[in-house]
């Protein structure tokens, strides 16, 4: 079985990668900054989780820190990297855009830069569907031109892809993109819709619905998240990007309807203006994944919102 490294491991789609590739055998090194963009408490409480799946190694290093990075290279020695560490959300990307070109640009270029001397043999780099910003068409294909993203975050997201076509041009390393397309599910982060506005109705609080309620979110499982990741680290092939998506955008307002029906309980509903930087509507074309990929998204959204909310109901996580 292989040694992989995986980046951003504590996080959500993170720590159920590391679950899965364990409970496969692999032998799996987790590097997280565990940043304070959400509480670091939860980001541990995963990593317990990821533990009861097996033993791993992990190692607090911010992806920037090109030195201490370095160490968990010669340490491990790991045969593939899995990089999901970034600064995420679309929104807060536009308060400190310097924060998020130095996580999501410079921290992908020292893995690639790494992985390159240590003879990685597999990159797959977690990309988002950001990267579209502001479309032409709906579905989103791979080939679509991304050249006008909406937030400082889909920049980020953008140059990581084109850095990793260069290094898989220019060296022995293979690297695929995902585009994701808004996972959800058990442990999404705590600032995140779904889980948000869970929280909000439970506690009778009042719902921030921005716009009209007509935006639209391509909502993705996490299962079927994690199956594209294995996947990706067996595709023979230089370089590829793919969509991964249900292939069917949601409304907002009935995505809130849907927690409703779950929690059995009706939300309080408080309209607002729309929000900088976001999509109207992110719509994934799988034409691509499934041919080549052999992707093929197992679970609906209502089906996801049922066991997400069966997973909030007997954990009874804490949101901070």
């Amino acid at each position: 079985m292989a040694s992989i490294l995986v980046t951003g491991g504590a996080g959500f789609i993170g720590s159920h990668l590391c679950e899965h590739l364990l409970r496969g055998g692999h032998r799996v090194t987790i590097v997280d900054s565990l940043d304070d963009y959400y509480a670091p408490q939860l980001k541990l409480a995963n990593l317990d989780e990821v533990r009861e799946a097996g033993d791993f190694e992990f190692f607090p290093v911010d992806i920037r820190d090109t030195g201490r990075l370095q160490e968990v290279f010669e340490k491990t020695q790991p045969e593939a990297v899995v990089h999901l560490a970034a600064r995420a959300g679309v929104r807060a990307s536009l308060l400190d855009p310097d924060l998020y070109v130095s996580v999501n640009v410079q921290g992908t270029l020292n893995l690639l830069e790494l992985s390159r001397k240590y003879g990685v043999h597999r990159l797959v780099f977690a990309s988002s569907s950001s990267v579209y910003g502001q479309a032409n068409h709906v579905p989103f294909a791979e080939n679509d031109p991304v050249t006008k993203p909406l937030s400082v975050y889909g920049a980020t997201k953008i140059s990581g892809e084109a850095l990793g076509f260069a290094y898989a041009h220019l060296y022995p390393l293979s690297v695929v993109c995902l585009r994701i397309f808004t996972a959800f599910g058990p442990r999404q982060r705590p600032d995140l819709a779904i889980r948000k506005f869970a929280h909000l109705i439970e506690e009778n609080k009042e719902v921030p619905l921005f716009g009209d309620g007509s935006m639209q979110r391509d909502y993705t499982y996490i299962d079927d998240v994690v199956a594209a990741f294995e996947r990706a680290l067996e595709y023979h092939g230089s370089f590829e990007i793919f969509n991964l998506g249900n292939s069917r955008p949601v409304r907002l307002d009935y995505m809130v309807q849907a927690l409703e029906e779950a929690l059995g309980k009706k939300a309080v509903r408080k309209p607002l203006p729309p929000q900088p930087g976001d999509m109207l509507v992110t719509y994934a074309d799988l034409t691509k994944s499934r041919r080549l990929l052999g992707y093929d998204p197992q679970v609906g959204f209502e089906e996801g919102i049922r066991r997400f909310v069966e997973w909030l109901r007997l954990k009874n996580p804490p949101h901070y």
